[in-house]
């Protein structure tokens, strides 16, 4: 038998240290919001891959998608000889993305990839070079992604210089004390001091922000940059990787806002824990780039189009959309009552639909971050048996991403889990202090 331990020591001489690790724990097996490691442990889980399975681990309609295109083939590269889940599943998302101009939808590996190519069609389209993105964003690890993505560190440190005409402004976020009229502010100083927008291509934004700590950006923004976008010509980009595919309560978490971006990102739970991620957008934006300009060898899979097209399907025919608002308000009614337990660290509670977010700070001040409460409550609950994930700018938040599939008995017993480990840290402080 193969332990953790043994594995982490294989891991430590065979895997660079710039991939991290959030836990020396290895997966053996995993089911609907359940896992499993090597050694026997069982974990409720909480972090759904880094918001990979909204649909849970090995959903019984994917895995039988997968399991049957499998029985045809594996692979001949859509630019060689085409197959029908790639445009069946195209078609399915342009009739999903919000708004009625008529879409069009690329399929790619991964989400930085898919953000690489939005910035590609932006620039094809609107002729322009110039991108302006958001602090605290995140938009992946590949030059261009890493380039927009709005915090130097770990994602930055040792890779410069970083891509030319990037341009980052304030996220909106109120409990940091950021309002969108600072926002708006810093948006138009830029037009005025440092680019001018004839010369952007696009603007980039995640509805909510992911790895910068699940804020949301208020609908009057977003309907202000799309009036702006519209304004100058400008391509609206939304970065739904980690917030698509029913995760907010919606299909697309810009659909809050009720705008309709130009063109859009998705990744992540798209097929399910199968790797796939794509570009929606207007047909005749999307179109712009000439033929050979898009694709790759391995771009939309087969097989990870047919998880696609059953993810889809079981979104559907079990409301996922509506359970995860059923998730999100038993999540926040469990955290806010936190503060009830004598918790004086909790700070936030936040979200939309089942994604949540838990802002950790010292005596209740949001001016005074935890970071290092988060990171111990990430080991404490582990150890306690609950996978959850930390985030932010100030690395001070918790964000859950339940799977959707979660019943509501697993939903209740992983917040005990969370409330025991933060009593169990609280009581350890007080004790230090004692002595």
């Amino acid at each position: 038998m193969t332990t953790n331990a043994e594995l982490q020591k294989l891991r430590e001489s065979a895997v660079p240290r710039g991939v991290s690790n959030m836990l020396p724990v290895f997966t053996a097996r995993a089911s609907g919001a359940e896992q499993w490691d090597v050694d026997g442990k069982r974990y409720i889980d909480f972090a759904a891959g880094i918001a990979v399975l909204n649909t849970g681990h090995l959903h019984p309609t994917v895995k039988a998608a997968v399991t049957a295109q499998l029985e045809n083939f594996s692979h001949t590269c859509f630019q060689v000889t085409q197959y029908e889940s790639y445009v069946r599943l195209a078609d399915k998302l342009n009739k999903l993305a919000p708004g009625p101009t008529p879409k069009k939808t690329l399929f790619v590996t991964t989400g930085a990839e898919a953000v690489e190519n939005a910035v590609k069609i932006a620039r094809a389209h609107t002729k322009r070079t110039a991108v302006i993105a958001f602090s605290g964003g995140f938009h992946g690890r590949t030059m261009y992604a890493m380039g927009l993505t709005g915090k130097v560190a770990p994602y930055k440190i040792g890779f410069g210089p970083m891509p030319g005409e990037i341009y980052h402004l304030p996220f909106p976020a109120e409990y940091l004390g950021i309002p969108q009229s600072c926002s708006l502010h810093a948006l138009e100083t830029l037009f005025k001091a440092d680019v001018e927008p004839s010369r952007v291509a696009a603007i980039i934004i995640e509805p909510v922000q992911g790895e910068g700590g699940f804020y949301a950006a208020p609908v009057e923004f977003l309907r202000e940059l799309r009036r702006i976008c519209t304004e100058h010509g400008i391509v609206l980009i939304a970065d739904e990787v980690q917030t698509g595919f029913a995760r907010t309560g919606k299909m697309f978490a810009i659909e809050h806002a009720g705008v309709e971006p130009d063109l859009m990102t998705v990744a992540k739970s798209l097929a399910g824990g199968f790797p796939l991620a794509g570009v929606i957008g207007k047909a005749e934006i999307m179109d712009s780039p000439a033929p050979g300009g898009l694709g790759g060898t391995y771009a939309g899979s087969p097989i990870s189009c047919a998880a696609g097209l059953a993810v889809l399907e079981v979104i559907e025919k079990e409301n996922l959309c509506a359970r995860a608002n059923s998730i999100g308000g038993l999540m926040k009614q469990r955290l806010n009552g936190l503060r009830s337990k004598g918790l004086t660290c909790v700070g936030d509670v936040r979200g939309l639909g089942a994604m949540i977010a838990l802002e950790l700070v010292k005596n209740g001040d949001a001016s005074q971050p935890d970071p290092d409460l988060t990171k111990a409550l990430v080991q404490k609950a582990a150890a306690n048996g609950l996978l959850i994930l930390s985030c932010g700018t100030r690395a001070n938040v918790i964000r859950f991403l339940v799977p959707l599939t979660a019943s509501d008995a697993l939903v209740s017993e992983g917040m005990d889990v969370l409330e025991r480990s933060l009593l169990e840290l609280a009581g350890a402080v007080k004790e230090a202090k004692r002595a």
